[in-house]
């Protein structure tokens, strides 16, 4: 600190200061200058003086060593920025966009609903057949939409932040496979509702029934009443039936579409040649004759129960005029509802399909997923909650976006180093601290340690069971210097590195030649790299805890103070090394 003090009072050392440094502290005092005014000061500016007083000397010091605490404190990131005020930035807006047809205006259910508290939400509306996207590994996903608004065609290029898929991915129907665009959403990693996940699943209804099994052996027939269905890979397999009526379904489709009520076998065969030439499988199940149809469906935590009856008389109670209304939420339809929506991952809106038939007992039929349609007088209430849910989705996306690790940027080791240096490094609040082995030495094998944290270093042995590749009992590599408290030693020998090991080298003795090694040591190259690995300050320190007395740490910690103040003077000259460079 004298040195500098000494070297800023120094008047050539100002002088050769670059113009514009420090033009306020180089000029004289207020109270000795004459009054001029700003703009004749700006017009005529004074020449540089260099200070001749100790006091201009001392002030210069003074703003520097603030200036280069501030500078170090910002470096460790000690200093509060939020004392100063700053301007809020311009929050970019989170896109949503919705897939789903353009009777449902999505926009006004968002309206003035913000994502995490901070983020503007942006709704794109669309169908399937109107969007089109290219999907990177790092860029995302870049989503094209082409839709008619008004009788005006908009085209617009955006990426998603969230994707809500309220349509079907996958219909036999022509035109109507969509799964080319659930791969590259799930490519471009956008999170959607329901899961990109189980929307690819749902897009076959036999694979879809498969975990509906999965669920009846779990729980059995009394509490998860499922329908007795045959699966049939093909036509080839559909000879024959056990019992009439039956209802074939052929494909993966919706609404009511692809289902046939068959009576009688010569019907079955018919319907078998149908399923030939639709060149896909079909699936069977015994016809039930019910009395209504019942809906479970889940949005979020939010359950509901409808009962549909046919009017009509159409064995499809879904097809034709039926009469709706809202039931009551019994357990037995809860556990429904949460045990579907368990499969795949999880499904945040799905809706349980069941039958009950004219005997009093219920059979379930169907799942469905988030693109099912919303039935009863509170379609606007499940919009809202179907709105409410997605945006607590992208809250919960953007607060924990920054706290889980990216898969191509993991978190760095950090903890390694740590657990490392306990392992090879001396440990503290030990009396006894050896000197860790030198890298690339000749690997001996570890036998159990006594624990040497509580004795007395004119006590510690060399470790049991680390016997020598080659045994030199006799080697002059095992002299010490006189005075050393480090005398006792076990009677069987045992190698240079193991001494070194132990700690029995004092530090003022310097490492012995490598003569009569083992065959496994290294050469003397590697032997003299190795020795030079060390810190040459950090084995006199530990040296020194193991020879000297307790008297002589109070030198011991002056030395430290010296070393300490001299990397302190070297970091301010590299820092102003670094000020002044320019």
């Amino acid at each position: 600190m004298n040195f500098l003090r000494r070297r800023l009072s120094d008047s050539s050392f100002v002088a050769n200061l670059p113009n514009g440094y420090m033009m306020d502290l180089q000029r004289p005092d207020s109270s000795m200058s004459s009054p001029v005014s700003p703009a004749m000061e700006r017009k005529h500016p004074q020449p540089l003086q260099p200070p001749h007083s100790s006091s201009t000397g001392t002030s210069i010091f003074s703003s520097i060593s603030s200036a280069m605490k501030q500078t170090t404190q910002a470096a460790a990131g000690l200093i509060d920025h939020s004392a100063s005020p700053t301007p809020p930035a311009a929050q970019k807006p989170k896109i949503l966009l919705v897939i789903d047809d353009a009777h449902t205006d999505w926009a006004k259910y968002f309206q003035g609903k913000k994502v995490n508290g901070e983020f503007d939400l942006r709704v794109e509306q669309a169908e399937f057949s109107e969007l089109n996207l290219a999907a990177y590994v790092m860029g995302g996903c870049m989503v094209d939409m082409q839709v008619m608004r008004n009788g005006t065609k908009v085209v617009r290029s955006f990426k998603p932040d969230f994707v809500l898929i309220r349509q079907h991915a996958y219909s036999m129907a022509l035109g109507e496979d969509f799964r080319s665009l659930i791969i590259g959403l799930q490519y471009g990693g956008i999170h959607t509702v329901n899961s990109l996940y189980s929307i690819y699943n749902f897009c076959s209804k036999p694979w879809v029934f498969s975990q509906l099994i999965k669920i009846f052996n779990s729980l059995g027939p009394e509490k998860f009443p499922l329908v007795e269905q045959t699966f049939f890979p093909s036509h080839k397999q559909m000879i024959t039936t056990p019992n009439f009526p039956v209802v074939v379904k052929l494909g993966h489709a919706h609404a009511g579409m692809g289902k046939v009520k068959v009576d009688n076998q010569h019907d079955f065969r018919d319907m078998a040649s149908i399923v030939a030439m639709a060149k896909t499988y079909a699936t069977t199940e015994p016809f039930i004759d019910s009395k209504y149809d019942i809906r479970i469906q889940k949005i979020g935590s939010n359950y509901k129960a409808y009962m549909r009856t046919s009017i009509s008389g159409n064995w499809k109670a879904n097809t034709g005029s039926a009469m709706l209304e809202q039931i009551a939420m019994t357990e037995r339809y809860r556990l429904w509802a949460d045990a579907c929506a368990e499969m795949f991952g999880g499904l945040d809106i799905c809706a349980v399909k069941a039958v009950h038939s004219k005997d009093g007992k219920d059979y379930i039929i169907e799942v469905m997923d988030s693109s099912m349609p919303l039935i009863g007088e509170h379609v606007e209430e499940d919009r809202q909650l179907i709105a409410d849910l997605v945006v607590s989705k992208m809250t919960q996306l953007a607060s924990t976006a920054g706290s889980t690790p990216s898969p191509l940027r993991p978190w760095p080791p950090q903890a390694q180093p740590t657990s490392m240096k306990s392992q090879t490094g001396p440990q503290l609040g030990q009396l006894s601290q050896p000197r860790p082995p030198p890298q690339g030495g000749p690997r001996q094998p570890q036998g159990s340690q006594p624990p040497r944290t509580n004795a007395p270093p004119q006590q510690r042995l060399s470790p049991q069971g680390q016997q020598p590749q080659s045994p030199q009992s006799t080697s002059p590599q095992q002299q010490r210097s006189p005075g050393s408290p480090q005398q006792v030693r076990s009677a069987t020998g045992s190698s240079p590195v193991q001494a070194s090991k132990a700690g029995v080298f004092p530090p003022q003795q310097p490492r012995p030649p490598a003569q009569g090694r083992a065959p496994s040591q290294p050469s003397p190259t590697e032997t003299s790299k190795q020795q030079a690995t060390p810190h040459p300050h950090l084995n006199k320190s530990q040296s020194l805890t193991n020879t000297f007395s307790i008297s002589e740490s109070s030198q011991r910690g002056n030395a430290n103070e010296d070393e300490a103040k001299a990397e302190t003077i070297r970091n301010l000259r590299k820092s102003f090394a670094s000020l002044f460079s320019d």
